[in-house]
């Protein structure tokens, strides 16, 4: 089966080219080769390759720069995902999309369901929305990926961060009043081709939104002393910074934060048998990746 993967060099898309299983070919497509904000390259692209299905990894995921690059962010988490649904729908082929937990509040004090009332606070969030309502508007053929909190030994993200602040400070400053659920790159890369491999299968999924994350959830503090633990002992860090607990008022960003970003999973399980991650095992596994990159 043929598979356009667009964003083929952010976190996810880098993961889904290195995993493709057997009985998949997968065309990846960076942004600098293939603009999803451009309606006409888009249905150029897709009338040439011809794909039987279309994962979009491509995003706009700078969230405290979308304040300022509204219009941007719009253009590619909105419209750039109306042009490939557009594109998928008059190929008759379905999309598969990652969005966000950012779609919510951030208020709750359960895990978000599916079908929660949406409210971003922000204009990342608030655009991945608007992605969402664009695909379903569309093409029929479609499943949205909710997912969070992405991380990696490709790209920028937390736990590289913390990596690097680790090597460079006896302490740090972690924000703890903000919890959620840490998911692998390669964690979603790989649900990704699971719900691939049941539409090859059956020639249909069982369409709409889901989510899937990581487990157990956790704050911010909680996850960089845990990256921190585990780096120390693969060697990684020749000790362990120091890592104190402060509250979001103490670390004011340009977009606010959900404090509250656990996903119940719960659907997708039930629905396409695919169950959240241990985000911890993920976590060493990249710990591990990135140690084998430096060496």
């Amino acid at each position: 089966m043929r598979v356009l993967v667009t964003g083929a060099r952010g976190q996810v898309g880098h993961e889904l080219l290195r995993h493709v299983p057997d009985g998949f070919a997968a065309q990846g497509l960076s942004s600098a080769e293939l603009d999803i904000s451009d309606a006409a390259q888009v249905a150029e692209t897709v009338k040439r390759l011809r794909p039987q299905l279309i994962i979009n990894a491509a995003a706009y995921t700078a969230v405290d720069k979308a304040e300022s690059e509204p219009e941007r962010a719009y253009a590619v988490n909105r419209d750039g995902v109306a042009h490939l649904a557009r594109a998928a729908a008059d190929s008759g082929i379905p999309l598969l999309h990652i969005s966000t937990d950012y779609v919510f509040a951030g208020d709750a004090d359960r895990p978000y369901r599916e079908t929660d009332p949406t409210a971003p606070s922000g204009v990342y969030g608030a655009s991945k929305l608007a992605g969402e309502l664009a695909l379903a508007e569309h093409c029929p053929q479609h499943l949205v990926l909710r997912t969070s909190w992405v991380f990696g030994a490709h790209g920028n993200n937390f736990v590289k961060t913390m990596l690097r602040l680790g090597r460079e400070r006896e302490e740090l400053a972690v924000v703890a009043d903000q919890r959620g659920c840490p998911t692998s790159a390669a964690s979603i890369a790989a649900a990704l081709w699971q719900l691939a491999g049941q539409y090859r299968n059956a020639g249909a999924l069982r369409w709409g939104v889901y989510h899937f994350s990581g487990a157990p959830a956790c704050s911010w503090h909680e996850f960089a002393v845990e990256i921190f633990r585990q780096a120390h002992a693969l060697g990684l860090l020749a000790r362990a910074p120091r890592v104190k607990a402060i509250a979001t008022r103490d670390y004011p960003t340009a977009a606010k934060r959900p404090a509250w970003s656990v996903l119940d999973c719960s659907q997708l399980i039930h629905s396409h048998g695919i169950s959240p991650a241990d985000w911890r095992q993920d976590l060493h596994r990249v710990l591990q990746e990135l140690g084998a990159l430096d060496a």
